[in-house]
């Protein structure tokens, strides 16, 4: 038995309108994602800051025991195996904060995707009001293999986009 494709029919009555956007230029010049980049980082580089101070205080606090170990620095076997112990809960407390400072950013991060594509979707609604587009697609990388530059609306994207963004307030120290 022969699969057949199935049968479509398109009804397109004219040209169709097409446009596309391209997503490396709205991420680097959307002051949304500027901003959104900025808060993003600023947290990656606290968690990481974080991260490799208590792990050189863990560090150090392992070299001082294993020192203390090689010159009998314990008084006895029971007081070397309870700072043993207690290094090794220092570990599993640093691993725990740095799996949860990683989901805290990775939900971050997919909170600002969210709002990306919601601000960018609705944009979208009220521009191709006036506009008509039947398609708007997004162009990342090479995706799109070859499209007239006509069909680009990036810029005009971009100046409505900004010119709708207003920066959440933040609190100055």
């Amino acid at each position: 038995m022969d699969e057949q494709p199935a049968k479509t029919s398109t009804s397109v009555t004219g040209e169709m309108k097409i446009a596309y956007v391209e997503v490396d230029s709205l991420m680097s010049q959307y002051k949304f994602c500027k901003d959104f980049t900025a808060i993003l980082q600023k947290k990656s580089n606290n968690a990481r800051n974080t991260l490799n101070q208590k792990g050189q205080k863990l560090q150090a606090a392992a070299a001082n025991f294993q020192q203390k170990l090689n010159n009998n620095g314990f008084t006895s076997r029971e007081q070397a195996a309870s700072v043993q112990a207690a290094l090794q809960r220092q570990q599993e407390d640093l691993q725990e904060l740095q799996n949860r400072l990683g989901s805290e950013l990775d939900s971050e991060t997919a909170k600002y995707n969210a709002a990306l594509r919601d601000s960018l979707q609705n944009f979208l609604k009220v521009y191709n009001k006036t506009k008509k587009y039947d398609l708007i697609l997004s162009k990342a990388g090479d995706n799109i293999l070859l499209a007239d530059k006509k069909l680009d609306i990036t810029a005009d994207v971009i100046n409505g986009l900004n010119k709708r963004y207003k920066p959440a307030k933040t609190d100055k120290k």
